[in-house]
């Protein structure tokens, strides 16, 4: 009797102390995650984080209301309402459900991606290049302008900054498990958004990127609306036609855009224009050093326009473009271990390539150079490249857009109980009217943007002041600082702390700059 007595003791005594080890270290995990950081994880968390697939709703964090009433199963450590005392399910990757809520769906994610068709680096490395290699790339002569040297290096600059933070924009999708090995946990870049601002706010930073994401989209289809109409003006100069009524041409080509429900048509049309664009580019090189002997050195300043070159900032920024897509694209890959040489090699591609057309376009050209280079062509060449790059310009309005739609549709529409609008789509699967209203609306939204702004560089600048710099300097370095601080060596903090600022500093001037330019042209009736 005496040693069972002594036997149920010692085991309440035991069972009491094992409550206690887990309410304290649930409260220390508590603790680090509400200063923010990512506390220490069981293999059970580590199960979740690794499940959490390619699902809209967790990576908009439209789920975190929900999963602050759902048990966490398993782990014995809960208290009075069923909820984890000062756990959180945000610790690994902000937007993670619990195991219970994730494992079918993790396992049919898991073999959904196991069907998608995997693309090659070089297939990757194209997506990029077509980002990066763009039509922008006819501003760029503009930015030697105001830059001189100094643009030439901030053009090399750009593209190693850029290929740089697309690399820790990358590495914040992965953590490591308890075996030391990387682990993605994450999907996109809204997700990394979700992971820094959680748990406090854990759909502030999702928000926050979506906003900068659809400016960015939109601000791209106006881009491509006011350089159509740019053109088309500058190509046929004796036709009675302005150049707002050559925008409202090209966006009557766009409108069936608000009808598209997939982009594999215009795919096909925007790869050949692309491949066009190329030979356009190498024709503008050739003409130029066929007219070597007149190159104008002396025009090339070692000082810079201080009121005009932080535009031209934004404009080399806005060029270079492409973090985005990057977490879908390189989750995509055969292969993930070859992104980093992928981006390398594009990324010196495009610096080269860009700082080439510059240069040599900006030497032929000197101070008469314009806002879109092709301008400055001798007439009958100028109207042949010139409808090429409309065309190109069109067909690649639907990418964008179609984009930004998506986005808006997902968030104002197509939220479940959280919609702030019904749904656009029938049962059918049927547009509905005010679903297609949303699409023409954005469509003519461009087109007066156009009409009302035409000023390509100007633009082009502003938009890379305010959401290029954002996205591909500022919020990189400071997610890659708030998720992987504890792995990261001095010389990577220094590195993300002094692109933070430096593009911190380059945002606000070329934003406040761009502003100014265009308050000025609106102010003396300036045309481009």
């Amino acid at each position: 009797m005496a040693t069972l007595i002594r036997s149920k003791i010692s085991n309440k005594l035991s069972n009491a102390a094992s409550t206690v080890t887990n309410k304290s270290q649930a409260k220390v995990s508590g603790m680090f995650a509400r200063m923010g950081f990512q506390a220490a994880t069981d293999e059970e968390a580590l199960g979740f984080a690794a499940c959490d697939d390619l699902d809209y709703d967790h990576r908009q964090g439209l789920q975190m209301d929900i999963l602050k009433n759902e048990e966490m199963e398993g782990s014995g450590m809960t208290v009075g309402d069923g909820r984890m005392e000062g756990d959180s399910h945000y610790q690994r990757d902000g937007t993670g459900p619990p195991p219970s809520a994730s494992k079918d769906g993790g396992l049919c994610n898991e073999l959904a991606s196991q069907d998608k068709p995997k693309i090659t680096a070089w297939e990757a490395g194209w997506n990029v290049t077509n980002a990066i290699q763009g039509m922008f790339v006819l501003g760029l002569p503009y930015a030697i302008l105001h830059g001189g040297y100094l643009g030439l290096f901030l053009i090399i600059f750009a593209a190693v900054v850029c290929c740089y933070t697309g690399k820790i924009l990358i590495a914040c999708l992965y953590e490591e498990n308890e075996d030391g090995q990387l682990v993605r946990v994450r999907d996109s870049y809204v997700d990394i958004a979700n992971a820094c601002c959680s748990p406090r706010f854990p759909a502030l930073g999702g928000h926050i990127v979506n906003v900068a994401q659809i400016i960015e989209l939109v601000m791209t289809c106006i881009l491509y609306v006011v350089v159509s109409g740019n053109l088309m003006y500058n190509s046929f100069p004796n036709l009675p036609v302005s150049q707002r009524s050559w925008a409202i041409i090209a966006t009557a080509a766009l409108l069936p855009c608000a009808f598209l429900k997939n982009l594999k048509a215009v795919s096909k049309f925007s790869l050949l224009c692309t491949l066009a664009h190329f030979v356009i580019n190498i024709l503008v090189i050739a003409y130029c050093l066929s007219r070597a002997r007149d190159w104008a050195w002396d025009k090339v300043k070692f000082y810079i326009d201080v009121k005009k070159f932080p535009i031209s900032i934004g404009i080399i920024v806005f060029s270079y473009t492409s973090q985005i897509f990057l977490p879908s694209l390189e989750g995509n890959m055969q292969k993930p271990s070859e992104f980093h040489s992928m981006m390398n090699w594009t990324h010196i591609a495009a610096c080269i390539l860009k700082g080439l057309f510059a240069l040599v376009a900006y030497l032929t050209w000197a101070d008469e150079t314009k806002e879109v280079i092709t301008d400055n062509l001798p007439s009958g060449i100028r109207a042949v490249v010139n409808i090429f790059l409309v065309a190109k310009a069109l067909l690649s309005y639907p990418l964008p857009f179609f984009a930004a739609v998506e986005v808006l549709e997902k968030t104002f529409f197509q939220d479940g109980g959280r919609a702030f609008f019904p749904d656009c789509y029938g049962g059918d699967g049927r547009l509905k009217s005010w679903g297609l209203s949303l699409r023409c609306g954005l469509v003519v939204f461009t087109m007066l943007m156009a009409i009302y702004v035409p000023h390509f560089a100007l633009l082009m600048g502003l938009t890379g002041s305010l959401t290029g710099a954002g996205l591909c300097f500022l919020l990189p370095s400071l997610f890659h600082l708030k998720l992987l601080w504890r792995n990261l060596l001095w010389h990577q903090v220094f590195f993300d702390v002094a692109i933070f600022v430096i593009g911190g500093i380059c945002s606000v001037s070329g934003f406040i700059h761009s502003m100014e330019g265009l308050i000025e042209a609106f102010k003396y009736n300036i045309q481009d």
